[in-house]
């Protein structure tokens, strides 16, 4: 029996902690709203389309799963995790994609890169940029054929014309070249491989006033969201920061070397994944970093990873394969940027 000076100490934490997965999910999704919005303005209703599909097909996967691995179905199902991961995968997908394709990633994001790694809280690569690029060997063709922005032509497909095109392949089409191109930034690599200069380039009508046609203000939305979730405290300023800083200053340093051939920073930021990225996906408290060095590491690599992959892979866009080349690196860089446990002696 216990006397009344005796304490019983229980492992910390001691603080009860207010925010729950569903909690922290709910704002992403609101966060991502405008975003959503605006790509469906700009790229037609394909967007809307190919993220309810990812969504219905990433809820059937998580549902298989947690049948098959014993879990309760209420609990995990409705966390808002898979609904995430759905959106993300999806915004990375052109709205012409077949729904296969879709299915194919979707599956691959939640299977294998999260449930095969344990599920919620014990994956190491983030699930949407996995199934992102598992697609995008798989399948290139697929994924590197977009609508061509509203603005640039007055012939735009309709909500049947996507359907077919998303059920039943381009093919269906006999006009689906006059609906389609590459994106501004497939566009601007296989010019600048032709021997053109960013200036002669930027007179495309792809780009728009300071970036990408439409892309620099989807951009700009998805930068007002993330600022909302710095506001509700979902996440951190310092990895977008430092991630955006190191963007910021390889594309400087680049551009003051040679403005023909290197993108300005601004073009940089704000055509392609990088403001998504930077508030809704290096921001994944599972499989960045889990120590204060170490995050700020992981950023800076995904940051210079970025820039290298853009510039000088065959790959306009870097960001997906940036973010799974840190979370390889992640349990090294954590090893080494530990912090000292309070009251452990330093050796040496």
């Amino acid at each position: 029996m216990m006397t009344r000076n005796e304490t019983v100490i229980i492992s910390s934490p001691h603080l009860h902690a207010v925010t729950s997965i569903n909690h922290v999910m709910t704002r992403v999704i609101y966060a991502l709203i405008p975003g959503i919005l605006l790509s469906v303005w700009f790229f037609g209703s394909g967007v809307l389309i190919q993220s309810l599909l990812a969504v219905l097909f990433a809820l059937c996967a998580e549902a298989l799963m947690l049948y098959l691995r014993e879990k309760p179905l209420r609990l995990f199902l409705f966390d808002g995790s898979a609904v995430v991961t759905a959106l993300l995968f999806a915004l990375c997908l052109s709205p012409y994609t077949p729904v296969w394709v879709n299915f194919t990633g979707i599956c691959f994001a939640i299977i294998v890169a999260k449930h095969l790694y344990g599920g919620i809280g014990y994956n190491m690569f983030n699930p949407a940029m996995a199934g992102y690029v598992f697609v995008l060997l798989c399948f290139p063709v697929n994924m590197t054929t977009w609508p061509l922005p509203a603005g640039i032509t007055d012939q735009q497909a309709t909500l049947l014309q996507i359907l077919s095109i998303i059920f039943t392949g381009p093919s269906s089409l006999e006009n689906f070249d006059s609906l389609s191109g590459a994106t501004t930034l497939g566009w601007t690599k296989s010019q600048l491989s032709g021997m053109f200069m960013i200036t002669e380039i930027r007179n495309s009508p792809l780009f728009g006033s300071f970036a990408g046609k439409g892309t620099e203000w989807i951009a700009v939305a998805w930068l007002c969201g993330g600022i909302w979730l710095l506001i509700q405290r979902i996440i951190k300023w310092e990895m977008p920061v430092f991630f955006i800083g190191t963007v910021f200053l390889i594309s400087l340093l680049f551009y003051w070397y040679d403005s023909s051939i290197y993108l300005s920073p601004v073009l940089t930021l704000f055509t392609g994944g990088i403001m998504l990225a930077t508030f809704f996906i290096i921001t994944d408290p599972v499989t960045a970093s889990a120590t204060p060095r170490g995050r700020i590491i992981y950023v800076i690599g995904i940051g210079l990873l970025t820039y290298i992959i853009r510039t000088w892979s065959a790959y306009p866009d870097g960001v997906a394969f940036a973010v799974l080349l840190m979370n390889a690196v992640v349990p090294l860089v954590d090893n080494y940027t530990r912090p000292r446990v309070f009251g452990e002696i330093k050796h040496g």
